[in-house]
């Protein structure tokens, strides 16, 4: 599964969030909720007969859908527990300190069952884009694991997120996968409401990234014929609001209802109404009947930041004409106060969102299926191993805060501060394998928290103001981090960059000795662009006053190894 499970033990391991009394519940960050907040009075919880909060469990939480989900779904006043395949990203929320967190893997029975325990309404968010070639069978494994668990603890409701789709029409393996995933959940004895929504249109969305930056980069498009096809776009705060209110349907519903946003558009139209939205002319599309799913998701995979991964499941869910068939859900949970949100409304906020770098959750952070997910081994465990290593360290007169502002900062729009032409090739050469690559860029231009995407690297460790740690997502032959440092140092700091490397067998020996004399160019400039990026802040910053008294960076050490550890 690629949204939010690992397995990480036989049992999960549950930690409580500190004690509040639920009439006094603070939730990190709920006074900044856009619409829903939860606090609307068709979605505020139900207490349960006790007259205590009901407890939900929200599977995917760290995803796309889930992190918006979960703070709202504190706002209404559920208690809020979540299983994850990381912990420490739970802990990078906003939320995550109001939350139990249950680590494990939805495949894992004896972690779902002490994952449910106590459950009254389980949302089940995951879905296989990404994946592995096996993504069915460990689709229905999980699906499964789930259904028992919910059954035997009780659970009152399973809420699950599908796909909308024809009933009479061949459908992709992903969208195959995703019904099959909803008709188990459905022929268990837990009541369940599978919502069916098409293309999800919100800040950070893989639906709406590939509309922006096909529109774009593309003044004309040659496209597949299903730019012609029919699809019903749907905002991402609607559907948060049918999430939310789907808890509170009757015990009697199980059943699958589609939804969709209040418009019925080609895709080819999307496009256009992007482009009017953006300020651009509008696109030329021409429709070719010859570019199958496969090239058109290496098209896509070319020309926006969308890896083949995920651009491929997305392409193939347009294949047919996706429109809500009626609207049953009416009559389940109400419309949105003010009605459903239209297709351009949606992207004029979405806009808003990137170009106010407040984009609240995005695709980019979704765990790339096939890459390394252990974390940096400590020190003590080299010992006997090879590890390649790129140390160097530099001093400058900027403070450490400064410093530190400018490793916060890196990646994305800001680059990486030394040979944007290497880079750019070694991101092509990811991609072209079928890797993330550099066009992946970072969810917010400023702050970062552990989970986030970097371009093709993951963070995996902060210690905010001192260090930043980097795992590889690009094909490598081995394990790849990057951890840079700040550290105050007399009047001003120092600069420390690792890059370390642990090759797997002959070919990651090889593949570093390949990428050798290219380090040199590429973490020597790093290290004095960065230092001096911090000293251009610090000239900002002392602007008004005298800029005497400056030094300058100065390398103090540059060691470069590519031995055992001892």
């Amino acid at each position: 599964m690629r949204s939010a499970f690992v397995l990480t033990g036989h049992r999960a391991s549950i930690v409580k969030p500190p004690a509040m009394s639920q009439a006094g519940r603070t939730v990190s960050g709920m006074s900044e909720l856009s619409a829903p907040t939860g606090r609307e009075p068709v979605l505020v919880a139900q207490p349960r007969p006790d007259g205590s909060a009901p407890r939900a469990l929200v599977l995917g939480a760290t995803g796309y859908l889930g992190g918006r989900l979960v703070p709202r779904l504190l706002s209404a006043g559920y208690r809020v527990r979540v299983l994850a395949r990381d912990p420490r990203r739970v802990g990078a929320f906003p939320w995550g300190d109001d939350v139990e967190t249950a680590a494990g893997d939805a495949t894992d029975a004896a972690a779902v069952r002490d994952a449910v325990e106590g459950v009254d309404v389980l949302f089940y968010l995951i879905h296989s884009m990404g994946s592995g070639r096996d993504f069915e069978t460990t689709d229905r494994v999980a699906a499964q694991t789930v259904a028992d668990a919910a059954a035997a603890a009780s659970v009152s409701r399973i809420v699950y997120l599908g796909g909308l789709h024809p009933e009479d029409a061949t459908l992709s393996a992903h969208l195959r996968s995703r019904v099959e995933v909803g008709e188990i959940f459905l022929r268990s004895s837990v009541p369940a409401l599978v919502l069916q929504a098409g293309v999800v249109i919100g800040s950070g969305s893989a639906s709406f990234e590939m509309v922006r930056h096909l529109t774009d980069v593309l003044p004309y498009m040659p496209a597949p014929k299903w730019v012609r096809n029919h699809i019903q776009p749907i905002a991402v705060r609607d559907v948060l609001h049918y999430l939310l209110g789907a808890a509170r349907v009757a015990p009697n519903v199980n059943r699958a209802v589609d939804i969709g946003g209040p418009d019925v558009l080609r895709y080819g139209q999307m496009m256009n109404g992007y482009a009017l939205e953006a300020g651009l002319p509008q696109r030329a599309i021409a429709s070719l009947p010859v570019l199958t799913p496969r090239l058109a998701s290496h098209w896509v995979n070319l020309v926006t930041p969308i890896p083949k991964s995920i651009a491929r499941p997305l392409v193939e869910s347009l294949q047919n004409d996706c429109v809500v068939k009626d609207r049953a859900i009416d009559d389940l949970v109400p419309r949105p106060e003010g009605g459903l949100m239209p297709y351009r409304e949606a992207v004029r906020r979405a806009l808003g969102r990137v170009n106010d770098d407040a984009i609240e959750t995005s695709w980019q952070d979704a765990e790339v299926s096939g890459a390394p997910s252990d974390p940096l081994p400590s020190d003590p465990e080299w010992a006997g191993r090879l590890v390649y290593t790129d140390v160097r360290s530099m001093t400058t007169a900027a403070s450490s805060a400064q410093l530190w502002s400018v490793i916060e900062g890196i990646g994305g729009e800001n680059g990486w501060y030394s040979s944007p032409l290497l880079w750019a090739i070694r991101g092509w050469m990811d991609r072209l394998v079928g890797g993330v690559g550099l066009a992946r860029g970072r969810r917010s231009r400023s702050v970062v928290t552990v989970g986030d995407a970097l371009d093709f690297w993951r963070v995996e460790a902060i210690e905010p103001g001192h260090l930043l740690r980097l795992r590889a997502e690009m094909k490598v032959p081995g394990g790849a981090w990057l951890e840079l440092r700040a550290t105050p140092e007399g009047e001003g700091a120092r600069f420390d960059q690792r890059a370390l490397f642990f090759p797997t067998g002959l070919a990651g020996r090889l593949y570093w000795l390949a990428v050798l004399p290219f380090h040199g160019l590429i973490f020597s400039g790093m290290a004095r662009r960065i230092t001096a990026a911090a000293e251009h802040v610090q000239r900002d910053d002392l602007e008004p006053k005298s800029k005497a008294g400056r030094i300058a960076p100065e390398i103090a050490e540059v060691e470069t190894t590519a031995a055992p550890s001892t």
